[in-house]
């Protein structure tokens, strides 16, 4: 993995993570009680789909004369294990839960929606390379 590559996986994760773990406290602390889990939960994956949209084209257009396609698959993919490993590490020991419980909890349409999220968060970088160097041509 090139540096670029590195720097685009770290730098992706931690920007996406640190924007959702500030949409996940007002969620949780004002959506949640006023307007359920479910609805909750829909309504802030648009913004996180604004947000990692966002942070992908400005990373990317950062070290685009560094990465190469193949480098922004890779670090969609290892943003996305971070986020994953995070998640189901850290934040499930926060709440208190096992993954086995984690799942049980999650409604079935956002959590639909959320799986997809997370996949179109890993293309995002490469989407973005390549609309960038569809662009250019």
């Amino acid at each position: 993995m090139g540096v670029a590559t590195l720097q685009l996986a770290v730098s992706y994760f931690g920007i996406v993570f640190a924007a959702g773990f500030v949409l996940g406290v007002i969620r949780t602390l004002w959506l949640v009680p006023e307007l359920g889990e479910r609805n909750a939960e829909l309504i802030e994956l648009p913004l996180m789909f604004g947000i990692y949209t966002a942070v992908a084209f400005y990373l990317v257009r950062r070290w685009k004369a560094q990465l190469t396609a193949k480098g922004t698959v890779i670090a969609g993919a290892a943003a996305l294990a971070m986020l994953l490993a995070f998640e189901f590490s850290v934040v499930l020991c926060l709440r208190g839960l096992t993954f086995g419980e984690y799942l049980d909890s999650r409604d079935w349409l956002a959590g639909s929606a959320y799986f997809l999220s997370v996949w179109v968060f890993a293309a995002m970088p490469a989407f973005v390379y390549l609309k960038d160097s569809s662009n250019e041509r």
